[in-house]
């Protein structure tokens, strides 16, 4: 399977309120974010089979931008495990039940998502491998319970390549 983990795009400042956090949506950087990473995602024909993400409203949006920039159309998933009080048990039980499944997104948060990342690439240490900033997408190939990262994309990578492109094809020339 190739498991991919998003953590949500930018969603401004943390409410102290949990129930108004839990509503906290995307900000305007974050939408534009997702849908770069979900044309970037669509021009490496990358494709979903499943896209599951945490009950919260910003990780909720986060999935559909980027789904449905990648052409995915069926209902979005939505799974506790992968909520901010989510737990490692809660996460081997949501990938048991995609076990059989090729391409599956996964989006959540910190600090739960880069700990899964983590227990993943190296199950017997405690130290972090990979920070996961948001708006980041780590690729992972899982086969037999072992997992190998094949890529991380940070958002900051994405806009610079962005950046690079909408500039202007032509050289400047000196006018002496």
């Amino acid at each position: 399977m190739n498991l991919y983990l998003l953590r949500h795009g930018s969603a401004g400042q943390r409410k102290m309120n949990p129930v108004l956090d839990h509503k906290r949506p995307l900000d305007k950087e974050g939408k534009q974010h997702c849908i770069l990473l979900g044309r970037a995602l669509n021009s490496i024909k990358v494709q979903f089979d499943s896209v599951i993400s945490s009950p919260l409203k910003r990780a909720l949006q986060t999935a559909a931008l980027v789904g449905t920039e990648t052409g995915y159309e069926k209902k979005i998933q939505l799974s506790q495990a992968l909520a901010p009080d989510g737990t490692w048990n809660d996460f081997q039980r949501l990938l048991d039940s995609v076990a059989e499944q090729e391409e599956v997104l996964l989006v959540g948060h910190n600090p739960n998502l880069p700990v899964y990342l983590n227990r993943l690439l190296s199950p017997s240490t405690t130290s972090p491998i990979a920070r996961v900033r948001k708006g980041a997408i780590a690729a992972l190939t899982l086969q037999r319970g072992s997992a190998k990262l094949q890529w991380l994309l940070d958002p900051r990578l994405l806009r610079a390549i962005q950046s690079k492109d909408t500039k202007r094809s032509r050289a400047k020339t000196s006018r002496k």
